[in-house]
């Protein structure tokens, strides 16, 4: 009977242009720009970082046939260094887990929770048999128009800010609208015994809220610390070759004017 029906009313199939709708959400075209800003920035960072070690490599090459066999490979340790640092820092805002890939996933996931429950409601209301949903990932070689139910999507989603909006400034002015008298009169009441027990539960909560705000900070306090213990690390050997390669070239500079003087 279910095969029959279908058959009779035929197949009812849409689809969603995810990046249509995206890019026709005020919120979301606001949030792209700033990320879009960040990104910007760490691009020109690594570009800086990029152009410094490529002079240093310059200068090396230049001034190769001149330095001894202990300065050049201090240069070039300095050079590696600087390098791995440039590495750290591109994995750091590009990487699998980078800062790129986590504010974008921040962004653009309540869009995508909007736009499945407003899916869901139209396929339920239409009673549609499959909707897909297409972009520029996706391999889709032929789709017709009149199965595009974007914009419907898209009023959904804007009806329903605008009356989360509209239900937010109710609830903000009924709270405005409202007296002393009036808030004791809603409020349930309460024994003295459980107003004490319910007390003492809200403290009971809030001391579990801050014991875990207190461990999540010791933790990131703890990884702060090793982390900036490496780089501390990490530079002080790097300022100490800086030094000794300093010293051994004065060194040679003053062999050198002695010899001509």
């Amino acid at each position: 009977m279910s095969s029959s029906a279908l058959a009779q009313r035929g197949l009812r199939v849409g689809y969603i242009d995810m990046d249509y709708i995206l890019d026709n959400i005020p919120e979301y075209r606001q949030a792209s720009q700033m990320l879009d800003q960040k990104i910007q920035d760490w691009k020109r960072e690594i570009t800086l970082k990029q152009t410094k070690i490529d002079n240093l490599k310059e200068q090396l090459e230049n001034e190769r046939p001149l330095l001894t066999p202990e300065l050049i490979g201090e240069k070039e340790e300095e050079i590696n260094y600087l390098q791995e640092q440039l590495l750290e820092y591109q994995e750091t805002k590009f990487g699998a887990s980078g800062e790129f890939i986590v504010q974008k996933r921040q962004l653009i996931q309540p869009i995508e929770d909007q736009v499945f429950n407003a899916v869901q409601e139209i396929s339920t209301v239409r009673e549609y048999d499959f909707i897909f949903e297409i972009s520029a990932e996706a391999l889709v070689l032929f789709a017709a128009e009149r199965h595009d139910i974007s914009d419907r999507v898209l009023k959904m989603i804007n009806r329903s800010a605008r009356d989360s909006r509209r239900e937010k400034q109710k609830t903000e002015t009924k709270e405005e609208q409202k007296n002393p008298l009036q808030e004791m009169a809603e409020e349930p009441y309460k024994s003295v015994k459980d107003a004490k027990a319910d007390e003492e539960k809200e403290k009971e909560r809030q001391e579990k809220i801050s014991e875990r705000e207190r461990l999540r900070d010791s933790i990131r306090e703890a990884r702060e610390k090793v982390r900036d213990s490496i780089r501390n690390a990490r530079q002080e050997a790097f300022e100490k070759r800086r030094q000794e390669a300093q010293r051994r070239r004065d060194s040679i500079r003053n062999a050198r004017d002695n010899n001509k003087q």
